[in-house]
């Protein structure tokens, strides 16, 4: 996800002085290492989102009749730390078409000046030349890991999302067709790879997490930790929060 932020301008009437950044270009006051949040609640209470719903079928009649039941967004921006303008973005959720759907998702590389090393959606900044949100999307995609919008199936779009570093992100989530042959942008992306959908709409997976503080310090997150193999990829943050807003609108 290109969200690197606009180099601000320093010693000139009428801007801020520059944001203070740790080493890999986080915010200071952001979490740097979710891990070591405490977990609040688990929501094992709740519903996982039916399976005949997180299939192709079920997820093309719930995006074409989005406004047939009512539901809200639980997490819609999270605490400010920057005083930089918003700026609008795009990221593509990419649910891939297997015999048990799951989601796309990249590591980001580590020399990204903000949310390095985070797993996240492909997407990035809306540029002037996108000819919509969706187009933003499916370009940050190809970008990003060489996904090819000829195996995409745009279904529609979910409230935008604010990040800690001003980024307004709309989730553009689109059916993918399996037979893809991804290329990844080593300078972006660190890895990538795919998660199942029905774990990700199970909240009994998804973990709340509170950070201690005073203004903008104080927050939670979600989490969403996946056991991969060997590894733990450890879904958090701005993703984590899109995908508990897909829960909602999908389990409504």
């Amino acid at each position: 996800m290109s969200l690197s932020p606009e180099p601000p301008s320093s010693g000139s009437p009428g801007h801020a002085p520059p944001e203070v950044v740790n080493a890999v270009g986080t915010p200071a006051g952001a979490v740097t290492d979710p891990r070591a949040v405490p977990v609040t609640r688990i929501d094992r209470h709740l519903p996982a989102v039916p399976a005949a719903r997180l299939t192709a079928a079920g997820l093309r009649e719930r995006f074409s009749t989005p406004h047939s039941v009512t539901w809200t967004p639980e997490v819609r921006r999270e605490p400010s730390l920057t005083r930089r303008n918003p700026a609008p973005a795009a990221v593509l959720v990419p649910i891939v078409q297997r015999d048990e759907p799951t989601v796309l998702l990249t590591e980001r590389a580590t020399r990204m000046s903000t949310h390095s090393g985070q797993i996240a959606f492909p997407g990035g900044r809306v540029d002037p030349g996108d000819a919509s949100i969706a187009g933003a999307a499916l370009r940050e995609a190809w970008e990003e890991v060489g996904l090819e919008a000829g195996f995409v199936e745009v279904l529609g779009e979910l409230p935008t999302y604010t990040t800690i570093t001003a980024f307004v992100v709309t989730p553009v989530v689109a059916l993918v067709q399996p037979g893809f042959v991804l290329r990844p942008n080593p300078a972006e992306v660190a890895d990538v790879f795919e998660v199942p959908l029905a774990f990700l709409m199970n909240p009994a997976h998804h973990r709340r997490h509170q950070v201690e503080g005073d203004g903008p310090a104080a927050r939670h997150f979600f989490s969403m930790p996946y056991q991969d193999g060997g590894r733990e990829r450890f879904v958090w943050g701005a993703t984590a929060g899109m995908l508990r807003n897909l829960y909602r609108f999908l389990v409504a």
